[in-house]
């Protein structure tokens, strides 16, 4: 067999293996026909009970890192902590919107008929240190509601296993791996509903 047969069959394979491991995003409850022909629709997200790792709790997994990290060079874990919060606003919730508004073909207003809340029950920041690598990946349920009256759901939407990573394999902050978790399951999400 030829060299390049082999490269084939190689590449075949791993194509064959990272699909099996692709984002799944269902409808749950109710439908996304009210939504075709919107041009406006809000987001917002949530965190509240999110699962990290290993751990079933948020705060769980903040100590412990934290800790780990204050215990190597102290402050360290403190300045960790607080970046770990803030890439939510400056990093995960743009890079989210960017791709749901470039592929679902809607603009994101607050003032919208319906609102998008997009609450991640999961975390999974995955590692990278040189030799070896774990990537990121989130799940979320997504709920679409009137804005006026958030008791009117319209959809219940389930997203698994948003990936996180980078080609570049630079990505050694757990920010950056997350990052793109948001950025994938914002472009799928905004092609599933559109």
């Amino acid at each position: 067999m030829t060299k390049k047969i082999k490269s084939l069959i190689l590449s075949f394979c791993c194509i064959i293996s990272l699909n099996s491991f692709a984002q799944k995003i269902k409808i749950t409850e109710g439908n996304l026909d009210i939504l075709k022909s919107e041009t406006t629709i809000n987001v917002e997200f949530t965190y509240d009970n999110m699962a990290v790792g290993k751990f079933d709790k948020e705060s769980e997994y903040i100590d412990k890192k934290k800790g780990e990290y204050n215990a190597k060079e102290a402050g360290r874990g403190d300045r960790w902590e607080k970046s770990w919060v803030s890439d939510r606003k400056r990093n995960f919730e743009p890079k989210f919107i960017d791709l749901f508004e470039k592929t679902s073909g809607m603009t994101i207003k607050a003032d919208s008929k319906y609102t998008l809340i997009f609450h991640t029950t999961t975390t999974e920041p995955g590692y990278n240190i040189y030799v070896t690598k774990k990537n990121a990946e989130i799940d979320a349920t997504v709920t679409i509601v009137e804005t006026a009256n958030r008791t009117k759901v319209l959809a219940v939407i389930d997203v698994r296993n948003a990936p996180g990573r980078t080609f570049s394999g630079d990505d050694y902050a757990s920010g950056d791996r997350i990052t793109e978790c948001y950025a994938v399951a914002g472009k799928k999400l905004g092609k599933f509903i559109k």
